[in-house]
């Protein structure tokens, strides 16, 4: 297994304290409010350093977290420990998770979709370990509506995505989770106390 990069030791090291301002302005609560509705069984992709952990609710039966990035994950097993929230934690990529069709009844992405490799390919894995009827909770930052905002994500997404650790700041996501999903019900939203061209939100839920 390769060693980390610095580049992510430091984005491990750094994640927290750069969406401070984020979750404090509206984050942090917009998890709480769609987190709480989770039930039974649940996979989480991609939970960097397990800032979703204190806004499960008692529906919660189990939870298995997958994380890809091994900096990303000694700080998820930490946070787990400091929580006292019994998790099963994964080092799995979202386009190629280890787990049979149909072994949960809800898979939570947030701040997610923007960054995997292969936005497609994540979302049929997601698709296909769901049951029947489960849900998909969703909070993703998205391509901008309006022109002027989109122009500037277009422009800078190159340089976005390599300060960003991967993250593609023009993903058109709310689309792409339609596309695998006959019932997706989101609304739009701004990631307050962030750079405008991460600033453009959806916040949802998409049934199997």
């Amino acid at each position: 297994m390769p060693s980390p990069t610095v580049m992510e030791r430091l984005g491990a090291r750094l994640y927290d304290g750069v969406l401070a301002l984020g979750e404090r302005r509206g984050m942090a609560a917009r998890r709480r409010r769609l987190l709480g509705a989770a039930r039974g069984r649940v996979l989480e992709i991609g939970a960097g350093t397990g800032l979703n952990l204190p806004c499960y609710g008692p529906g919660v039966t189990e939870l298995v977290l997958t994380e890809p990035v091994a900096p990303m994950r000694d700080r998820l097993a930490e946070r787990a420990r400091r929580e006292g929230v019994d998790v099963e934690i994964v080092d799995a990529a979202g386009e190629a998770l280890p787990f049979p069709d149909g072994a949960f009844d809800a898979v939570v992405c947030t701040l997610v979709l923007c960054t995997v490799p292969d936005q497609e390919a994540a979302l049929r894995e997601i698709r296909r370990v769901l049951r029947p009827g489960g849900a998909l909770l969703f909070i993703e930052h998205v391509r901008a509506g309006g022109a002027a905002r989109a122009w500037a994500q277009d422009r800078l997404a190159r340089p976005w995505r390599w300060i960003g650790a991967g993250c593609a700041c023009n993903r058109e996501t709310l689309p792409a989770i339609r596309r695998h999903f006959a019932q997706a019900d989101a609304q739009a939203d701004a990631w307050r106390g962030m750079p405008g061209i991460v600033r453009p939100l959806v916040v949802g839920v998409a049934r199997a």
